[in-house]
This record gives C-alpha cells, sequence and structure tokens, in this order.
C-alpha cells in the first residue's frame, strides 16, 4: 500500500525541466503541496464533496475555516453562488490568487446555465488560474473536431519519459487540471490535456455537446500532436470513456480509469431508493417518458444533488428531457466493449465513492479479458483517498499513477510535436 504522504509540485522546473514543444515555462509560481484530508463542510453530500474538490487544488487551510463557516447553513444555488463569489473576490483583493480563481470556479460550478454571469466568471478562473501558473500562450491549442474545435494545453519537460494524455469527465474543465499536469510534467511526462465534445470550453465556447463514441475526439487530438503510442488517462466520468477510446483506439498502449465508470446511468439513478431506481429503468426501457420525467421534476424539488446533475446533464448533451438524457447516458457503458481492450491498464476506484457505486471496480475487472496486464487500486478512508477521484488525497493517486506507469518500463514512441 502506498503511504498517505504529501505529494509535492513545482512548477518553476529546474533547467533540465526546461518546457519545449510549445509547453510553458515558470518563474514565479512556488512549489505545491497536494493537501491531505476530507472535511466536513456542509451538510449537503455533493456540495461538500465539491467544497472539499477545490479546496484540493488550493491546500491553504483559511479556505476551510472560510468555507465552514460561510456555508454550513446555506442551502440554496443563489445564495451560495453569492457567498462564495464574495469569497474569491476578498481573497484576490488579499492578492491571494490561487484560492481566489478557484473559489470562482466553485461559484460559477454552480451557476445556472442562463445565469449571464457563468461564462464571464469560469473566463475569469481560467486567465486568473493560466496566469498564476505562468502557462505560456504557445501551451494552448484549438484542434478542428466536427463542427468546432477541442482545446488542449500541453506541457512537455526537455527528456519526457512518454506521452500522457488526458481528459475529464461530466462537469471538469480542463483547466482546473493544471496543478496536476505540472506535477506530471514534473516526473518526466510530456503531458497533454484536452476538453472533448460536452466539456468546458468545447461544450461552452465550441457548442460540442456529449458523445460517447470518445475514440473521435482521441484520434483527433493523437493526430493534430502526431503522437505514435501514449498513455490515455479519463477521470470521473472519463474513467468510462478512456475504456471506450482505448477499445478502438491502437495508438492507446496504457489505460488509466480514473476512477472506474463501467455504467453512467446506475450512477445517475443512484440517488433513487432501489426500488424508484427500478421503476425509472423499466420506464426508461419501456419508453414511458411522462412518468421519467415526472419523477425527477418531483425529486429535483428535494435534493441538490439530483436537481444540479439532471441540469448539467442536460445541458452537456444538448438534450431537452430528462428522458432524453437518461437515454442518451444509458449508451455510457463498458461492458459491451471491455473484451476489445489489449493494453495494460489501471483501474482505481474509492471505496466511499458517492457518485460511482463501488461494484463498478470488479465488474470493469471481470470485462477486461484480453489485456496485456490490469492492475486495479481500491482507495480507502484509512488513506483520506475514499472519495471520488481520491479527492482528500489527490496527491496519492497521482503518485500511483506514475509509480504504474514507470513500472511498465519505457515502452512509449515519442515523435515530435
Amino acid at each position: 500500500m502506498y503511504p498517505a504522504t504529501e505529494v509535492k509540485t513545482n512548477p518553476n522546473p529546474a533547467p533540465e525541466l526546461a518546457i519545449v514543444n510549445g509547453g510553458a515555462a515558470s518563474a514565479a509560481a512556488p512549489p505545491f503541496s497536494f493537501p491531505i484530508g476530507y472535511y466536513d463542510l456542509h451538510p449537503d453530500v455533493s456540495i461538500n464533496f465539491q467544497l472539499n474538490r477545490f479546496y484540493g487544488w488550493v491546500g491553504d487551510d483559511s479556505m476551510l475555516t472560510e468555507m465552514r463557516e460561510a456555508l454550513a447553513g446555506v442551502n440554496d444555488y443563489p445564495a451560495f453562488t453569492k457567498i462564495v463569489l464574495d469569497l474569491g473576490e476578498k481573497a484576490l483583493a488579499r492578492h491571494e490568487v490561487r484560492k481566489g480563481a478557484y473559489y470562482l470556479r466553485l461559484a460559477e460550478f454552480f451557476l445556472f446555465f442562463s445565469d449571464p454571469r457563468k461564462l464571464p466568471t469560469r473566463q475569469r478562473f481560467v486567465d486568473l488560474l493560466l496566469d498564476h501558473l505562468q502557462i505560456a500562450p504557445s501551451a494552448y491549442s484549438r484542434i478542428p473536431f466536427e463542427t468546432g474545435w477541442l482545446p488542449a494545453y500541453r506541457l512537455t519537460p526537455k527528456k519526457p519519459r512518454g506521452t500522457l494524455v488526458v481528459f475529464g469527465g461530466f462537469d471538469s474543465y480542463i483547466e482546473e487540471w493544471l496543478p496536476a499536469a505540472l506535477f506530471f510534467r514534473e516526473a518526466g511526462y510530456d503531458t497533454i490535456l484536452f476538453e472533448g465534445p460536452g466539456q468546458g470550453a468545447a461544450l461552452e465556447l465550441a457548442h460540442l455537446t456529449m458523445s460517447p463514441e470518445w475514440e473521435k475526439p482521441v484520434k483527433a487530438v493523437l493526430d493534430f500532436f502526431r503522437l505514435d503510442a501514449v498513455t490515455l488517462m479519463g477521470f470521473s466520468l472519463g474513467g468510462g470513456l478512456v475504456i471506450r477510446a482505448a477499445a478502438f483506439e491502437p495508438r492507446v498502449r496504457r489505460v488509466i480509469a480514473y476512477d472506474i465508470m463501467t455504467n453512467a446511468l446506475e450512477c445517475f439513478l443512484r440517488p433513487m431508493p432501489p426500488q424508484a431506481q427500478k421503476e425509472l429503468l423499466d420506464g426508461i426501457d419501456t419508453g414511458n417518458e411522462g412518468a421519467v420525467d415526472k419523477f425527477f421534476t418531483d425529486a429535483m424539488a428535494k435534493s441538490l444533488l439530483l436537481d444540479w446533475m439532471v441540469k448539467l446533464g442536460m445541458h452537456n448533451t444538448g438534450t431537452r428531457t430528462t428522458y432524453a438524457m437518461l437515454k442518451h447516458y444509458q449508451k455510457y457503458e463498458t461492458a459491451s466493449i471491455s473484451s476489445r481492450l489489449t493494453e495494460d491498464v489501471l483501474l482505481m476506484a474509492g471505496a466511499e465513492d458517492h457518485y460511482v457505486p463501488v461494484h463498478q471496480l470488479p465488474d470493469q475487472i471481470a470485462t477486461l479479458t484480453h489485456v496485456r496486464s490490469l492492475t486495479a487500486r481500491l482507495f480507502t478512508r484509512a488513506e483520506q483517498a475514499q472519495n471520488h477521484c481520491q479527492t482528500g488525497n489527490m496527491g496519492l493517486a497521482f503518485r500511483t499513477m506514475i509509480d504504474w506507469m514507470t513500472s511498465l518500463g519505457p515502452i512509449e514512441i515519442l515523435t515530435a510535436g
């Protein structure tokens, strides 16, 4: 078992890690330690997770005190976003740029899509973080894709050990993940982050909605950077999308599912009681659209988690009803294609993930019948890593990935960007 110790990443690389291939030099940002600990900051499980999630990219304990004191009794999104935006402005006024930026992202996360503050707040978060981390404009690319484009960042050390291509999931902005990208770059990996259809700028600015055919955006990225062999990592919903992409894209040689997600529809229905889940599945399978939509209208009024999930799901898929959105996400499963994988695979899961049932880990293991090698890692409460995507100890998750890639040896072929 890996020890639950801090993992440090220094955005100011030593000379031997000078950046090439459109990467980003950094001269000012201080070293960063991914914090350890999952905290009770709010009684709602989903809001509490998001507070811990964004704190995890900051690591300033004053943020815990501020959020606990300001938000503990807040139970509606308008009040929540107003308070968090105010926390962000105060942090920025104190020149606490990293904290202020992630406060803005936290507030924007819960702003409704029709809110005129949403896109400007998103852009401000992106601009602040890129400036704080000293990510040069040359690190950024727009990759042509279908009717729009995919945003990508490439951070490359002088002597890469391999190429790691990363994408997110249901609700991520890839810029949020830049501190982790700096960690992987410092570990020697040519690190490419991108957003596919239904994610971040690809959704909000290029107007591309979510698709289960994830091998298509992966192909576009590998073609654009002229890559022959990569490690492909998807996080959250991306833990299922990465399996799909690897099943059909031969240039993917290693696969990291961070965390696993074998069945997205099950994750959507998980907040409901078992009998309600069964009735909803029956309604979805038999086409009872009216009953499904009515159930969710009533349930969303009682649950912040459901309200957020359904509205975001409809937005990122471009669907108009809950029923249509759920039918869309019914396609996001891995059982039908997992036997096609022949790569080295690392599966990760949190023992107490409130989004993804832990049984999906053995479910995924059972269907990967032709992979070259298979490693599974279950993270526990004792490690403060039991939650979704190891929020509470993300540094341990990143170290696990590095150790796994190192153990496999230099099997990847790099080509110039």
